[in-house]
């Protein structure tokens, strides 16, 4: 069976899955609550499954971009599991775990969060004969210089703000699919799917190396002087 984890924003979620079929999910919205509600939600999950820890195989978590708290404890709390059962750990882009549920409609998805000071992090994967992958590496650039990288028609989906959807449908027109808010719902589903494709090819992470991805640094202000 495998844990999925994901803290990367506002929005948090949880599965347990057991080869890819999920056997319960658990998606709300926390704010900055990741520390007090990820531990009390597991275990509501877990005891409303009947499933124990010590029954859980592996660990899949959403290792960003996403907000600095939000990475910490959720990647903290995936490293402190898969350490104490013994079990392998997986780390997905939060931004693959976003386009992954339109996989299926063969276009080039991008997903997109706000990155705050008029910028955004993306990056754009496709299924391209029936294999997912990732066409641009998760980076931080501004609305209008993706819009200038688009030639194609694409799914746009992620945690949209009302400007970045208008910005995106005025300068790219038809080319610009905007995914509706029930679909661009981060789900924890899909993070164990990608994780368990990752765990069946061989591949596991470092608990000891496995570290959230920001693309930028935490804006810390400097203490004034006296």
């Amino acid at each position: 069976m495998q844990l999925a984890i994901d803290t990367s924003t506002d929005t948090a979620s949880l599965a347990i899955a057991n080869n890819s079929e999920i056997l319960a999910e658990l998606t709300w919205r926390c704010g900055q609550n990741h520390t007090t509600t990820l531990l009390p939600y597991l275990d509501g999950l877990l005891s409303q499954t009947g499933i124990g820890l010590q029954s859980i195989g592996s660990i899949i978590v959403a290792k960003g971009p996403g907000s600095y708290n939000g990475l910490r404890v959720g990647i903290s709390t995936a490293k402190g599991l898969a350490y104490s059962l013994g079990i392998p750990i997986v780390g997905i882009s939060t931004l693959e775990v976003e386009a992954y549920q339109h996989a299926e409609s063969g276009l080039p998805v991008c997903p997109i969060f706000n990155a705050g000071r008029g910028e955004i992090a993306t990056a754009i994967y496709q299924m391209k004969g029936n294999k997912w992958q990732r066409i641009i590496n998760e980076h931080i650039t501004t609305v209008n210089t993706l819009c200038a990288q688009i030639t194609t028609k694409t799914i746009f989906c992620g945690e949209l703000t009302a400007p970045i959807s208008d910005q995106l449908s005025r300068q790219l027109k038809q080319k610009a699919i905007i995914a509706s808010p029930a679909t661009r719902l981060r789900r924890a589903g899909f993070l164990a799917e990608l994780g368990q494709k990752q765990i069946e090819a061989g591949n596991s992470d470092d608990p000891a190396a496995l570290h959230p991805i920001y693309l930028r640094r935490p804006h810390i202000t400097q203490p004034k002087k006296r």
